[in-house]
Protein backbone atom coordinates (compact mmCIF):
# COMPACT_ATOMS: atom_id res chain seq x y z
CA UNK A 1 0.00 0.00 0.00
CA UNK A 2 2.92 2.36 0.91
CA UNK A 3 4.39 2.49 -2.15
CA UNK A 4 1.30 2.64 -4.49
CA UNK A 5 1.07 5.71 -2.41
CA UNK A 6 4.39 7.18 -3.46
CA UNK A 7 4.07 6.11 -7.05
CA UNK A 8 0.49 8.24 -7.14
CA UNK A 9 1.99 11.20 -5.44
CA UNK A 10 5.16 10.85 -7.99
CA UNK A 11 2.56 11.10 -10.86
CA UNK A 12 0.82 13.78 -9.39
CA UNK A 13 3.68 15.48 -8.79
CA UNK A 14 5.28 15.30 -12.26
CA UNK A 15 1.41 15.70 -13.79
CA UNK A 16 1.69 19.02 -12.13
CA UNK A 17 4.84 20.68 -12.90
CA UNK A 18 4.37 19.50 -16.54
CA UNK A 19 1.16 20.85 -16.52
CA UNK A 20 2.36 24.57 -15.06
CA UNK A 21 5.14 24.49 -17.45
CA UNK A 22 2.30 24.57 -20.52
CA UNK A 23 1.24 27.74 -19.16
CA UNK A 24 5.04 29.90 -19.05
CA UNK A 25 4.94 29.78 -22.51
CA UNK A 26 4.36 33.54 -23.89
CA UNK A 27 1.12 33.64 -26.88
CA UNK A 28 1.88 33.12 -30.73
CA UNK A 29 1.49 36.35 -32.61
CA UNK A 30 -1.31 36.23 -34.93
CA UNK A 31 -0.93 37.10 -37.95
CA UNK A 32 -3.34 39.69 -39.45
CA UNK A 33 -5.11 38.45 -42.83
CA UNK A 34 -7.21 41.02 -45.07
CA UNK A 35 -10.53 40.60 -45.50
CA UNK A 36 -12.63 40.15 -48.00
CA UNK A 37 -13.77 43.49 -48.37
CA UNK A 38 -10.26 44.53 -48.55
CA UNK A 39 -8.97 42.28 -51.18
CA UNK A 40 -11.97 42.99 -53.22
CA UNK A 41 -11.19 46.76 -52.83
CA UNK A 42 -7.59 45.88 -53.99
CA UNK A 43 -8.80 44.15 -57.12
CA UNK A 44 -11.92 46.70 -58.03
CA UNK A 45 -10.51 50.15 -57.28
CA UNK A 46 -7.62 51.83 -57.56
CA UNK A 47 -5.95 52.29 -54.15
CA UNK A 48 -5.03 55.45 -54.54
CA UNK A 49 -8.45 57.18 -55.83
CA UNK A 50 -10.97 54.51 -54.49
CA UNK A 51 -12.49 54.77 -57.46
CA UNK A 52 -12.72 51.75 -60.68
CA UNK A 53 -9.97 52.25 -63.34
CA UNK A 54 -10.93 53.38 -66.69
CA UNK A 55 -8.91 50.92 -69.01
CA UNK A 56 -10.61 51.62 -72.55
CA UNK A 57 -10.97 55.42 -74.45
CA UNK A 58 -14.82 55.31 -74.38
CA UNK A 59 -14.68 54.81 -70.72
CA UNK A 60 -12.58 58.22 -70.20
CA UNK A 61 -15.20 59.82 -72.63
CA UNK A 62 -18.21 58.52 -70.58
CA UNK A 63 -19.70 60.74 -68.28
CA UNK A 64 -19.10 60.11 -64.57
CA UNK A 65 -22.71 60.26 -63.62
CA UNK A 66 -24.22 56.69 -65.30
CA UNK A 67 -27.88 56.48 -64.28
CA UNK A 68 -27.39 52.77 -64.92
CA UNK A 69 -25.54 52.15 -62.01
CA UNK A 70 -26.00 50.30 -58.52
CA UNK A 71 -22.98 51.41 -56.30
CA UNK A 72 -20.40 50.42 -58.83
CA UNK A 73 -22.09 47.91 -61.39
CA UNK A 74 -24.87 48.15 -63.78
CA UNK A 75 -28.34 48.14 -62.51
CA UNK A 76 -29.46 46.59 -65.64
CA UNK A 77 -27.21 43.55 -64.86
CA UNK A 78 -27.49 43.47 -61.13
CA UNK A 79 -31.30 43.01 -61.28
CA UNK A 80 -31.24 40.74 -63.83
CA UNK A 81 -29.37 38.78 -62.24
CA UNK A 82 -31.55 38.82 -59.53
CA UNK A 83 -34.54 37.99 -61.39
CA UNK A 84 -32.68 35.22 -63.60
CA UNK A 85 -31.47 33.25 -60.24
CA UNK A 86 -34.46 33.84 -58.02
CA UNK A 87 -34.97 30.24 -57.13
CA UNK A 88 -31.66 30.16 -55.66
CA UNK A 89 -31.59 31.47 -52.00
CA UNK A 90 -29.35 34.68 -51.17
CA UNK A 91 -26.66 34.62 -49.18
CA UNK A 92 -25.19 37.50 -49.58
CA UNK A 93 -25.41 40.83 -51.67
CA UNK A 94 -22.50 43.85 -52.01
CA UNK A 95 -23.86 46.16 -54.71
CA UNK A 96 -20.95 48.24 -54.32
CA UNK A 97 -18.40 45.54 -55.50
CA UNK A 98 -20.57 43.95 -57.33
CA UNK A 99 -20.65 40.53 -55.59
CA UNK A 100 -24.14 37.84 -55.29
CA UNK A 101 -23.12 34.73 -53.67
CA UNK A 102 -26.39 32.35 -53.13
CA UNK A 103 -27.00 28.85 -51.67
CA UNK A 104 -28.09 25.89 -52.61
CA UNK A 105 -31.50 25.59 -55.01
CA UNK A 106 -33.14 23.13 -57.25
CA UNK A 107 -34.24 25.15 -60.70
CA UNK A 108 -37.44 24.75 -61.77
CA UNK A 109 -38.60 21.56 -63.24
CA UNK A 110 -34.96 20.38 -62.55
CA UNK A 111 -33.47 17.60 -60.53
CA UNK A 112 -30.33 19.43 -59.61
CA UNK A 113 -29.01 21.67 -56.98
CA UNK A 114 -26.83 24.77 -57.91
CA UNK A 115 -25.26 27.61 -56.27
CA UNK A 116 -23.74 30.83 -57.30
CA UNK A 117 -21.72 33.70 -57.51
CA UNK A 118 -22.04 36.32 -59.53
CA UNK A 119 -19.58 39.02 -59.93
CA UNK A 120 -20.41 42.14 -61.91
CA UNK A 121 -17.10 44.14 -62.86
CA UNK A 122 -17.96 46.93 -64.63
CA UNK A 123 -21.08 49.66 -65.34
CA UNK A 124 -21.12 48.99 -68.90
CA UNK A 125 -23.92 46.87 -69.84
CA UNK A 126 -21.62 44.24 -71.61
CA UNK A 127 -21.08 40.59 -71.36
CA UNK A 128 -17.41 41.62 -70.27
CA UNK A 129 -19.20 43.14 -67.35
CA UNK A 130 -20.51 39.62 -66.12
CA UNK A 131 -19.18 36.58 -64.33
CA UNK A 132 -20.89 33.73 -63.43
CA UNK A 133 -19.21 30.87 -61.48
CA UNK A 134 -22.19 27.82 -60.84
CA UNK A 135 -21.56 25.05 -58.82
CA UNK A 136 -23.26 21.62 -58.13
CA UNK A 137 -23.23 19.35 -55.21
CA UNK A 138 -20.89 17.08 -57.05
CA UNK A 139 -18.63 20.11 -58.08
CA UNK A 140 -18.35 22.80 -61.08
CA UNK A 141 -21.41 22.96 -63.58
CA UNK A 142 -21.19 21.97 -67.03
CA UNK A 143 -19.76 25.26 -69.41
CA UNK A 144 -23.15 25.01 -71.64
CA UNK A 145 -24.89 25.61 -68.00
CA UNK A 146 -23.18 28.50 -66.80
CA UNK A 147 -22.83 29.73 -70.83
CA UNK A 148 -27.09 29.53 -71.03
CA UNK A 149 -27.37 31.20 -67.39
CA UNK A 150 -25.20 34.39 -68.90
CA UNK A 151 -27.05 34.77 -71.80
CA UNK A 152 -30.03 34.98 -69.90
CA UNK A 153 -28.94 37.76 -67.64
CA UNK A 154 -27.90 39.47 -70.35
CA UNK A 155 -30.65 39.53 -72.53
CA UNK A 156 -33.00 39.94 -69.30
CA UNK A 157 -31.10 43.02 -68.84
CA UNK A 158 -31.04 44.33 -72.29
CA UNK A 159 -34.84 44.36 -71.61
CA UNK A 160 -34.91 46.14 -68.70
CA UNK A 161 -33.12 48.65 -70.04
CA UNK A 162 -35.49 49.04 -73.36
CA UNK A 163 -38.78 48.99 -70.68
CA UNK A 164 -36.95 51.70 -68.79
CA UNK A 165 -35.78 53.61 -71.35
CA UNK A 166 -39.38 53.92 -72.80
CA UNK A 167 -40.72 55.73 -69.25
Amino acid sequence: MPLSRIALTTVLAVTLVVTAACGTREPRQRVETPSADEIWDEILYDQENRQRPRSRLRDLLRPAEDSGRVGAVNKYLWNASLEVLDFLPIQSVDPFTGVITTGFGTPPGGARAYRATIVISDPALEARSLNVALVTKGGPANAATVRAIEDAILTRARLLRQQDSRL
